[in-house]
């Protein structure tokens, strides 16, 4: 998948998330990197096995108080190559991307990774029928 194919899957990504949100964005951009840098890594204690599809750096808005201005723009960086080797089908790749990007916009509105990821399976469990719901 080239570059520019990733970028609208980034984009139709964000284009998913409910409009009550995106009118909520504040002060953040949105950047596609091929991998994490080592320095990325190494500050959130990645382990060689685990794979890191996005990071949120920034101060979450919850966090912003009277004096918070005049801040370079928090940043939501999808990594690519991690999303690409990881994925299975083209289908798996626009559901990695699309999650990515709700997740570490999650984090930019000031939750934590226990409470994303409770959103997370909750959000599953609504989208996956009844009878489905043991199988999974």
């Amino acid at each position: 998948m080239n570059d520019q194919e990733f970028e609208k899957l980034v984009d139709k990504g964000i284009a998913e998330i409910p409009e009550k949100f995106l009118e909520k964005l504040e002060n953040v951009a949105i950047v596609i990197e091929n991998e994490p840098s080592p320095e990325q890594l190494r500050k959130l204690k990645v382990r060689k096995s685990d794979t890191l599809f996005g990071l949120y750096e920034g101060v979450p808005q919850t966090q912003r108080g009277p004096a918070y201005g005049m801040t370079l723009p928090d940043k939501i960086t999808v990594f690519k190559n991690p999303i690409l080797s990881y994925a299975r089908s083209d289908k798996e790749i626009k559901k990695l991307v699309k999650e990515t990007v709700w997740h570490e916009i999650a984090h930019h509105f000031g939750s934590d990774e226990t409470a994303v990821r409770a959103a997370e399976r909750k959000r599953h469990r609504s989208v996956v029928p009844r009878r489905d719901a043991g199988t999974r």
